[in-house]
């Protein structure tokens, strides 16, 4: 009789999971932007909000000019989910890339930073890895990076 009862308990909760709707890609986005909105809140940040749904945290202004989308630049970084699990850090010198080979998120966000400058970016999963997601990173993850700008490289 028990393995009766566990047998249907299986194939119902298999039955209701089937049935669980996978958020749409508009539906996903908003529940991203309510979680860093509440991110922000709870850390008592003064986030400003792109168009794309990119927040960011300037800390330090830096002095230099701004980056474009093409340049290659020099970032420190420590990148890690809303929980504060770090997935991702660089050395203390940071690492040399070009802004178009990297997520959107990135590509956006650095420009807005000085040379110098230092900040957070708050990066809907649309922006970073999306529904695929990437290494440790689950599908569908609000991504936070700690970032300095330290050079663009001419």
């Amino acid at each position: 009789m028990k393995k009766i009862v566990l047998l249907a308990s299986v194939v119902l909760l298999g039955i209701f999971s089937a049935c669980e709707k996978d958020l749409s890609p508009e539906e996903q986005f908003e529940q991203d932007l309510s979680e860093i909105k509440e991110y922000v809140k709870n850390n008592n940040l003064d986030a400003k909000e792109t168009s794309s749904g990119l927040h960011y945290v300037i800390t330090d202004e830096g002095t230099g000019n701004y980056p474009d989308a093409m340049d290659d630049v020099v970032v420190r970084y420590k990148g890690y989910t809303l929980d504060g699990s770090v997935f991702d850090e660089s050395e203390e010198e940071g690492i040399s890339f070009n802004l178009q080979n990297v997520m959107a998120g990135w590509t956006e966000g650095i420009q807005l930073f000085k040379e110098g400058g230092e900040g957070i970016l708050l990066i809907p999963s649309k922006l970073a890895y999306g529904e695929t997601g990437s290494g440790p990173i689950d599908p569908n993850t609000v991504l936070i990076f700690d970032v300095a700008l330290l050079d663009i490289v001419e």
